[in-house]
């Protein structure tokens, strides 16, 4: 029976070998102390964090995250290491909550590997606290136990550690707070919580009043439900669940009361939607149902698809975890198990140690037997559902290959996201997961053309990566024309150099810029000040109520600024420029898409840092660079290719082109 403790309670730990999860409202930090005796942290050496998550025994997740998965094995602890303290806390400048007092009360649970709880603390009475100590892990009289804590600090971070004993814990806070905004610059970005389906407008009237009026946040990963007490077991065998450990804090949602619709997917059970999905064919006896394309809630079958690829890659990122935990725990058990067999010198003659080593390996390679079934059931249960996703997608969602590119039709309304690649892990690098990003975009691309990028980058030549990075850039660019409505989406591009006319030559060819590509210092200033001035009068609009008052000659559709071999051509008040476009721009329907290599602009030091963390950074070849919300996998970035011989682009260019035309535009 779970023990639900109160702050102060204790708990007896039947097990060894435990997993704390961590579910919050808002991406928080992750961490862990280890004490003495006397509860003393001896140095850094002794603290997990997202800077250095893996300690003997210990491992926390690299990034903020609304849920957390540590790893803990009593027994291979260092040496003297009586306490493990779980520390949570509010990242610093990432535009979320400043306090704990403002989100909803954390819930933290101690798990066995089987999922199993053992005891759950809810910390309630949080205000004006950005960081708290959760609960800790003690030894008492050679057993272990768990205390609920939830003290909380107002100074944050630093006061939490100077409290735990650290040194100089205001540059550990530092550092760590600094791995956090690294690891929030190479996350995927989760899909935000929807608004009402009547907040929808579209801004095919002209108006500037319906876009947002601040720009979005770092990334944040999708928020638990609203009542993480009622987590059920981590496993579940219904379908359209998630495969692997479902996330903690989750739970079935009650039914729809029309407020916004919740993006979380851990174990894919949500309101129900106004229309019921397609049912699935009935399963055979002792077989999982068969899986459905838009088998998840939604308003459209758009919706219902766009939620059902997310729910397969937190599936497959789940999975993989819980499958290389499990691995991990296999070999961390056989090297205790070596280390207590051959510490007697008497086994360590005859044949004594030698079965010793057979009976560790043996048992170590069982549990590594065990996991990998496990997971290859998730991932044949993601692979059939995959098989009949990828048919069924609509064009924004679907890769060039796909046939719904050849009958496309202009549509009158964009959708709700646009696919710009596909991810996979390396546990099985043929199962796919299309990588979808909301529209209107919320951030910027950047499509990086640097030889280190990769390795597969680095092996091929200069001329042909940077061709293959600014041809990346055009076919997304195509892919935007192609799924807004007729005149509500304009490119422009700057070209300083005219280096890349033959990489643009289907979107000059088919008349679908918004201007010739701008070359020269006078083009790149012209181009900047054009967009500037209107990112300046759409704010003014939005903050004054008057999108009336906007000049009838500005173009208030979407705007993609293509920009090539950056920074190129570029004086500093053009950097300035282009770094204000970064940060203001997409609020008011202004994004940029780069093409750069970022060594080439180190000659302007850290001033470009902020551009570089505020795009999401695509490779024109294949890529290990982007991470999860959920568990930061280093996840394979796959750019979409157009198949040899095909002549999509320049067919999809064509109907953007007659769209125009026939709508006068």
């Amino acid at each position: 029976m779970t023990a639900e403790l109160v702050r102060g309670q204790n708990h007896t730990l039947p097990q060894t070998r435990l997993e704390i999860r961590v579910s919050a409202g808002t991406p928080v930090v992750a961490g862990a102390t280890l004490g003495d005796e006397r509860g003393t942290v001896r140095g850094v050496e002794w603290i997990a964090h997202p800077g250095s998550p893996q300690l003997p025994g210990l491992e926390v997740s690299q990034q903020a995250a609304a849920d957390h998965r540590l790893a803990v094995d009593l027994e291979a602890l260092p040496a003297g290491a009586h306490r493990v303290t779980v520390l949570l806390a509010l990242p610093v400048g990432a535009g979320g909550p400043v306090r704990f007092g403002a989100v909803p009360a954390p819930f933290v649970a101690v798990t066995g590997l089987d999922g199993t709880e053992i005891a759950t603390f809810t910390l309630t009475d949080l205000d004006a606290e950005s960081a708290v100590s959760a609960l800790e892990l003690y030894r008492r009289q050679d057993a272990w136990k768990v205390r609920a804590v939830g003290q909380g600090y107002a100074g944050g971070l630093a006061e939490m550690l100077a409290d735990q004993g650290v040194t100089d814990p205001a540059a550990l806070a530092g550092s760590i707070q600094e791995a956090v905004t690294r690891g929030l610059a190479r996350s995927v970005a989760p899909p935000p919580p929807r608004t009402p389906e009547a907040d929808r407008v579209r801004h095919a009237t002209g108006s500037a009043d319906h876009r947002p009026t601040a720009p979005p946040s770092a990334p944040e990963p999708p928020e638990p439900l609203a009542d993480p007490a009622t987590t059920g077991p981590a496993h579940t065998t219904q379908p359209h669940t998630a495969p692997g450990p479902a996330a903690a804090g989750a739970s079935a949602a009650g039914p729809s009361t029309g407020g916004p619709i919740n993006y979380a997917h851990p174990r894919r059970q949500h309101a129900a939607p106004p229309s019921p999905p397609p049912a699935a064919p009935p399963a055979q006896p002792g077989q999982p149902a068969q899986p459905v394309a838009g088998d998840a809630t939604g308003w459209s079958m758009d919706e219902r698809l766009y939620n059902q690829i997310w729910g397969m890659f937190e599936d497959l990122a789940r999975a993989v975890a819980a499958y290389r935990s499990a691995v991990d725990f296999a070999e961390s058990r056989m090297d205790q198990e070596l280390d207590r067999a051959l510490s007697d010198p008497r086994n360590r003659i005859g044949g004594a140690g030698d079965r010793s080593r057979e009976a560790a390996r043996a048992k170590r390679d069982e549990l590594a037997s065990r996991a990998r079934e496990a997971l290859d059931r998730d991932l044949a249960q993601l692979a059939a559902e995959a098989a009949v996703v990828e048919p069924a997608l609509p064009a924004a969602y679907a890769g060039w290959g796909n046939p719904v590119w050849h009958a496309h039709r202009i549509p009158m309304e964009i959708p709700m996201a646009l696919r710009i690649g596909d991810l996979h892990l390396p546990e099985r690098t043929d199962l796919r997961i299309p990588l979808l990003v909301r529209l209107p975009l919320e951030r910027g691309m950047w499509v990086d053309s640097g030889r280190t990028a990769s390795e597969a980058a680095a092996l091929m030549d200069t001329d042909r990566l940077r061709r293959l990075a600014m041809e990346t850039a055009v076919a997304h660019a195509a892919r935007l024309l192609a799924v807004y409505p007729p005149g509500e989406f304009a490119v422009h591009v700057i070209d300083p150099a005219g280096s890349a006319a033959g990489p643009l030559a289907p979107l000059v060819e088919a008349g679908v810029l918004a201007g010739p590509p701008a070359a020269g210092p006078g083009g790149v200033a012209s181009v900047l000040a054009h967009l500037t001035r209107r990112v300046d009068l759409v704010q003014m609009a939005v903050r004054a109520r008057a999108a009336d008052s906007l000049p009838p000659d500005l173009d208030t559709g979407e705007q993609l600024l293509v920009v090539n071999d950056f920074p190129h051509g570029f004086d500093d008040r053009a950097v300035t420029q282009l770094r204000y476009l970064a940060d203001e721009g997409p609020a008011v329907g202004v994004h940029l898409l780069m093409v750069a290599d970022r060594e080439e602009a180190s000659a302007y030091g850290p001033v470009l840092d902020p551009l570089w963390r505020s795009l999401l950074r695509i490779t024109p070849v294949a890529d290990s660079h982007l991470a999860d919300p959920w568990v930061g996998h280093a996840w394979t970035y796959e750019p979409l290719t157009i198949p040899p011989g095909s002549r999509v682009l320049e067919q999809v260019l064509a109907a953007v082109a007659a769209a125009r035309r026939a709508a006068g535009r």
